[in-house]
């Protein structure tokens, strides 16, 4: 009973300080690399603080392959809303969902789109725009995408990886927010939208379409 007791208490300080440890470092940045840590991310990081420390030291490298995507524009340049965008979603989750359960990350996932909302009602930005309802969308189903090609290309390198999402974004696998040749938004029957009319508004009638359109 006294080794059990002493094992619960090291486990116990074990995991305070991996937990203050995930809120003074992991909160610098949150998993998507767009905006300071929302409270419904440090709630996540609170509750699987093994896996926050893992993601902390992961996600450097994840972010280095997507500005390589990024600078030499393999897809597009279009950090909210693009192809690119797609890209950071799809490769980040497909690149944590190999050493980490896809459920785990899921809910993780689910916190960032939360803490957009919250960001959308105090309006904040998310790179450079005001988060909405589809944007989320958005970012979701490329998570998805993510932990299909993470798990089934566990054994991959990083840049095979890469190289892997690439291609499935390519195939129209991912999904992105339709823009006019001026790449102004328009909705799915190409009316341009003016989005100063929308103003305050969660809904914005955006397109979201396959990645090869």
């Amino acid at each position: 009973m006294l080794k059990s007791g002493v094992s619960n208490k090291m486990m116990f300080k074990l995991k305070y300080v991996l937990i203050i440890s995930v809120i003074t470092t992991m909160g610098r940045i949150t998993l998507f690399a767009q905006h300071h840590i929302s409270s419904y991310e440090y709630r996540w990081a609170v509750f699987h603080p093994f896996i926050a420390v893992k993601i902390k030291h992961r996600l450097p490298k994840a972010m280095k392959f997507y500005n390589e995507v990024r600078d030499a524009k393999t897809l597009d340049t279009l950090n909210s809303g693009g192809k690119l965008d797609a890209f950071r979603h799809v490769y980040t989750m497909a690149y944590l969902a190999r050493n980490i359960k896809v459920k785990k990350l899921r809910k993780l996932g689910i916190a960032h789109e939360k803490g957009n909302k919250k960001q959308f009602n105090e309006n904040g930005l998310e790179e450079g725009e005001r988060p909405d309802s589809l944007a989320c969308e958005m970012d979701q189903r490329n998570n998805e995408l993510g932990f299909i090609l993470g798990a089934g290309h566990k054994n991959s390198s990083d840049e095979e990886l890469k190289g892997i999402t690439v291609t499935a974004i390519k195939e129209g696998r991912a999904w992105y927010l339709k823009r006019n040749a001026g790449y102004f938004y328009v909705s799915c029957s190409n009316e341009l939208l003016a989005l100063k009319l929308y103003t305050g508004q969660w809904f914005i009638p955006k397109c979201l379409i396959p990645t090869n359109e």
